[in-house]
């Protein structure tokens, strides 16, 4: 298994160094996927290649520090201290750790090979996220959490709960933090606290967006799993691994821009309700495509932006679109007697680093001893992890603890904690690419008898930088707003024109 793999994709601001100097912000170059791997100013020596997901559902872990090298479209490196040779063609993810000795800290990420290969430019240095966390593991500060994803203004600030798997009290019984800004854009933190969860030792305890603990130790994987076209998913879509499925668009844009997926899962006798426990986020095109739609509204994206700041009905407006796209929320519908009826959304979160959540099904109408659940997310807006179902989730005993941030200071030494400490008009803002903040929490004692998980409970915006200048393509932004799947085809119309539908992976050619 590849290292801290329950984090499909990640901190792609990183992998740009893989890139460097090949394009600019708002510049495309075409280039193969050996163009990437071994850049004509070589990667930099904190960046390590540690493993590879192949086409066919395969994790290759390396040696640790072990080199790994391109020749004749291969990757190079050693398993045990032998030789492998893995054909650049077979690669359907790379594994890279990125480390920065400076600040301690290190992140473990997944790039998709098709997107890495010819596009990774573009979603790099436009990706659309939000704040960086950064946990203390007692040794170094470890890439995390990824707050409050796709709250692009402020009538969309939302919580956010983030699974610290890393997190650990240092000798002085302090939880300690790095959040941090790097990428090109404005963020605003209104408040963090950690929840932390001591529960019957080896119990599986997830969030859904409510910020409600579950336990779903008994969550099952499906029996079967398959898209459209009849390809077996189970491999892919069964556990947190380091197999994702992320299809991106295919090469003609007409002929169809999601794909369907039909998953069967065992049900008990007389089971009324299921948990989803789903591990999924935006694809990495999907990130980039948050800001070509905005840019669609030029001059004008200001005004929007205080519509939807100031009016209920726009932010309604917004979200039944949303729900209607599938862009950024999946559908979940269920087999009834042979009719498929919607019983849950599952929503998105950061590109980077998905989370798990608990999505609460009704199938009191399900007959049989199966239950069947269909999803139709749009290519290249989805990264796809694991889909398994609890009928398990019950109250079980757990003690849960709120605790406040005890310390929060910047980079140049500004006292922050009172923006973070209560949900108000104070945030703490993070306008330039680099600003960071330490942020300390005291440790509760543990529970006698328990083991313990803990949640990052954030809630704040972010703000992309545009230039919000020009006028506003009318033509486009009523194709999106009226267009049955409007917006899926246009990110697919985008993406082919870039050239690199060809080599879609994990989806239909």
């Amino acid at each position: 298994m590849l290292h801290r793999v329950r984090r499909p994709t990640a901190s792609l601001c990183m992998v740009l160094l893989l890139v460097v100097n090949l394009v600019d912000c708002y510049h495309v170059t075409k280039m193969n996927a050996e163009t990437v791997l071994s850049p004509p100013n070589g990667a930099p020596d904190m960046e390590n290649i540690i493993g590879v997901t192949t086409k066919d559902g395969r994790e290759i872990k390396f040696d640790q520090r072990a080199k790994v090298s391109l020749r004749d479209s291969t990757i190079v490196s050693t398993i045990d201290r032998q030789t492998v040779i893995i054909p650049v063609s077979q690669l359907q993810r790379v594994w890279i750790q990125t480390t920065d000795k400076a600040r301690t800290t290190y992140a473990v990420i997944g790039i998709t090979i098709g997107v890495l290969a010819v596009a990774a430019a573009i979603a790099i240095a436009t990706k659309e996220s939000c704040p960086f966390v950064y946990s203390w593991n007692g040794t170094e500060f470890v890439f995390d959490g990824e707050p409050y994803g796709g709250a692009i203004t402020r009538g969309l600030e939302r919580d956010d709960y983030s699974h610290l798997e890393q997190l650990r009290a240092d000798s002085a019984g302090l939880y300690r933090l790095l959040v941090t800004n790097e990428v090109n854009e404005t963020q605003y933190t209104n408040s963090m606290e950690l929840m932390v969860i001591d529960h019957r030792p080896g119990a599986r305890i997830e969030m859904d967006e409510w910020g409600n603990p579950h336990e779903v130790s008994s969550a099952v994987a499906p029996a079967t799993a398959r898209d459209q076209d009849g390809r077996d998913l189970v491999t892919w879509l069964s556990a947190a691994d380091g197999k994702i499925w992320e299809p991106l668009p295919g090469i003609n844009p007409a002929s169809g821009v999601r794909q369907e997926i039909t998953l069967t899962y065992p049900k008990p006798n007389g089971a009324k309700r299921a948990s989803l426990v789903a591990r999924a986020g935006t694809g990495m095109w999907g990130s980039h495509m948050i800001r070509e739609l905005l840019q669609l509204r030029g001059g004008e994206v200001g005004a929007w932006y205080a519509a939807i700041d100031s009016d209920r009905s726009a932010q309604l407006s917004l979200r039944n679109w949303n729900i209607e796209q599938e862009l950024y929320v999946l559908k979940l519908d269920v087999d009834e007697a042979g009719t498929w009826n919607t019983r849950g959304m599952l929503p998105g979160g950061g590109p980077f680093l998905t989370e798990t959540r608990v999505v609460p099904l009704d199938i009191s109408a399900v007959t049989g001893d199966s239950l069947r659940l269909r999803i139709r997310p749009p290519s290249g807006f989805w990264a796809m992890n694991s889909f398994e179902i609890s009928y398990d989730d019950t109250a079980a005993p757990m003690s849960v603890t709120k605790v406040q941030p005890s310390t929060a200071r910047t980079s140049d030494d500004r006292d922050v904690l009172g923006d973070l400490g209560a949900i108000d008009d104070r945030y703490y803002a993070m306008p330039t690419t680099g600003d960071r903040a330490s942020v300390s929490f005291v440790a509760p004692p543990l529970k006698p008898g328990t083991e313990r998980s803990i949640y990052l409970h954030t809630r704040g915006y972010y703000r992309l930088h545009l230039p919000e200048s020009g006028p506003a393509n009318q033509t486009a932004l009523q194709r999106i707003t009226t267009e049955r799947d409007g917006a899926a085809r246009m990110a697919a119309e985008s993406f082919a024109r870039r050239g690199i539908a060809g080599l879609s992976v994990g989806g239909r050619n």
